[in-house]
């Protein structure tokens, strides 16, 4: 399916959910996916025109950063997790302000958020400050199935 970014934004737009208070099945959900990553910090992030939006955050105190510095935008062009296990070492990512200063992001993992409108609103993170060089099938099932399990919950309730 070919990307049409105003779609994508209107299937966004439809939920109702950016800029919503916080809702617990979901910082159930991310502290969970910290907890099996074994990571300091996961996000449930919202990609909209200008920003990603953490709906639900574990171990970060921002609520959103401008989406030209997002790790969770490389994550919404594809269908499947995205992997990067040292950002100090990825042409993508080496100057980027997250990898640069706080939260100084080193290893990334993120499932999208596949709409059953069937676009990409955003992504399921784990984050280290710490690189890592191996990350099993097992863990990027278990991140593939908690972000479905994050649509579903989205989309039942907006």
């Amino acid at each position: 399916m070919p990307h049409d970014e105003t779609f994508r934004l209107q299937v966004l737009r439809d939920l109702a959910i950016l800029d919503t208070p916080p809702e617990p099945a979901l910082d159930d959900l991310v502290r969970t996916a910290a907890a099996l990553f074994r990571a300091p910090i996961s996000l449930l992030t919202l990609l909209d025109e200008k920003r990603q939006w953490f709906k639900a955050s574990f171990g970060l105190a921002i609520r959103e950063t401008p989406i030209d510095c997002s790790f969770c935008a490389h994550v919404a062009l594809g269908e499947t997790p995205m992997v990067v296990e040292d950002a100090q070492l990825d042409a993508r990512f080496v100057d980027n302000p997250l990898v640069t200063g706080e939260p100084h992001i080193r290893f990334y993992v993120g499932a999208p958020l596949l709409s059953s409108r069937g676009v990409t609103i955003g992504a399921l993170c784990v984050i280290d400050t710490d690189a890592r060089h191996v990350v099993a099938e097992t863990e990027l099932a278990v991140i593939t199935k908690l972000a479905r399990l994050a649509i579903f919950e989205i989309e039942s309730k907006h």
